[in-house]
Formats: C-alpha cells, structure tokens, sequence
C-alpha cells in the first residue's frame, strides 16, 4: 500500500508539471483523496454492463466497477461508490458529493459544467423494440411515426437523441429508477434507444427483446468519466492513469470480460 501511494504521489507530480498556471490553486481532489484515503465515485448502478446495483448487498459489479477499483488501488485508497441517478450525475460533481463519476457518454451539455477524463471506449445508439413488433419496425424511420412511442430515461443521452432522431413520434421520458427499456416490456412504449452495449445484454436478459436490424447505429459516442471542470491537477492524474493502462492492455482485458468488444 505504501508503495502504491508513493507512486500516486509521484504522479501527482507528473500531474501539476503538466498544468502551467498564475495565482494561487485551490488545493486538487487528488490531495484530498490521498490525505483522506478515500475515493468516492457516483455511479448509477442500472447500466449493464457498466454498472449493477445488487439491491440486496448494496454492492455493484460491472466494467466501471472494475476501473474504478483498480483506480483506487493504484491510488492507495479505499473506494467508495456513491449511489446516483442519470439526472443528477454532473451536479454531483460540480457539487463535490463525489470526486469523479464512472463511463458517461461525452456531450457538449455535460462539458459545460463539468471536465471530462480522456475516452477510453466508445459506443453507439440502437433501438430496441419487442420481437413480437419486429415486423414493424426494420429501420429508424419506422420509428419516426406519429402513432409510435419511444421511451428514454430522463437525463441520460438518449433522452436528447428520442427528440432528435424522432421528431415526429411521442416521446415517453421516465426518471429513475424507473427504466425506458421497462416500458417497452410493460407495452407502455413501442420502443427505446440505448448504446449498443446495454442493447446486447439486454436481448439476452428479455427473450421478448429485440433490436431493430437498422443499416447502421448511430450517434457513435466516446465515454469518459466526468471530473470536477477547474480542477487540472485531478484530470492530469486521471488522463496519465488512463494512458498508462491503455498501454498495458488494462481497459482491452476488461471489455473481454465483460463482453463489450
């Protein structure tokens, strides 16, 4: 452990060599982390497989889950993950409840009010509708149909992309926890947009599930964690940690594992 954090220290260095400013900083996440040993992390815990909340132990598994860990312990430190919610994800950071959040897709929305990491992994957006609608719905514009309902959860991505992509339709937006894939299965919703990461998991929970055989996704986005904007000192240290395990095949194993390549 002494090890490890000598190294952190050693890249917090490396950090504020990296970061030329005038005047007084206020005093970085990182040294708070250190100084206190822990690393808080928000995280939603209902994006498979990203990150899943088990109600019952009130533990969470997942890619993120993993990366945040193997953060922490690279840091030194203890990792606590804070239970948010799509909505409330960036105002967690700029309010301090948390130092970082886990993958959230990169917008110029989010980057107005908070900073991101480098991406380390990218997705696109697919439809999901039920099998037994199928022959309905073929391609996006199927969708894009007055008498066509399509759900996405309040704050997330998709909520911008339902409005976009299908002008024409009515759009059904629910907030956590409730979920825009549960009103398709309830016949609340024709339809429902997600990465295609969450889409291949979720066929493969709900045989009722499919995605609609569209000629490409779209919307390729990278994801990236979302950090305190003024505060370059963390977000060195974090781009530095994720180049270093970029070049050592660290996020390539972890999408082996859980199925995103």
């Amino acid at each position: 452990m002494k090890f490890l954090k000598t190294c952190a220290v050693a890249l917090v260095a490396l950090a504020g060599t990296m970061h030329s400013s005038t005047g007084a900083q206020a005093q970085s996440a990182l040294q708070e982390i250190l100084s206190g040993g822990v690393l808080k992390v928000g995280t939603t815990g209902d994006w498979n497989p990203m990150s899943m909340r088990d109600p019952a132990t009130n533990s969470y598994r997942g890619y993120d889950i993993d990366v945040m860990t193997q953060l922490a312990m690279d840091l030194g430190v203890e990792i606590e993950f804070v239970p948010t919610d799509w909505k409330t994800l960036v105002s967690g950071v700029t309010s301090g409840q948390y130092h970082m959040t886990g993958s959230a897709s990169v917008s110029p929305a989010r980057a107005k009010a908070a900073g991101y990491s480098d991406s380390y992994f990218s997705l696109a957006t697919v439809p999901l509708v039920l099998a037994s609608n199928g022959d309905r719905f073929q391609d996006w514009g199927d969708l894009n149909q007055a008498d066509v309902t399509v759900a996405a959860t309040l704050g997330t991505t998709q909520e911008t992309q339902v409005k976009e992509f299908f002008p024409d339709a009515q759009h059904r937006i629910v907030e956590a926890p409730a979920r825009d894939f549960q009103e398709v299965l309830s016949g609340r919703a024709d339809a429902h947009i997600t990465s295609n990461v969450e889409a291949n998991k979720l066929v493969a929970q709900y045989s009722q599930m499919m995605i609609v055989p569209v000629e490409e996704p779209r919307a390729p986005t990278p994801i990236a964690m979302l950090l305190p904007q003024a505060d370059q000192v963390w977000i060195n240290y974090v781009n530095t940690w994720i180049r270093l395990k970029q070049e050592q095949g660290f996020f390539e194993e972890l999408g082996e594992k859980w199925q995103l390549l």
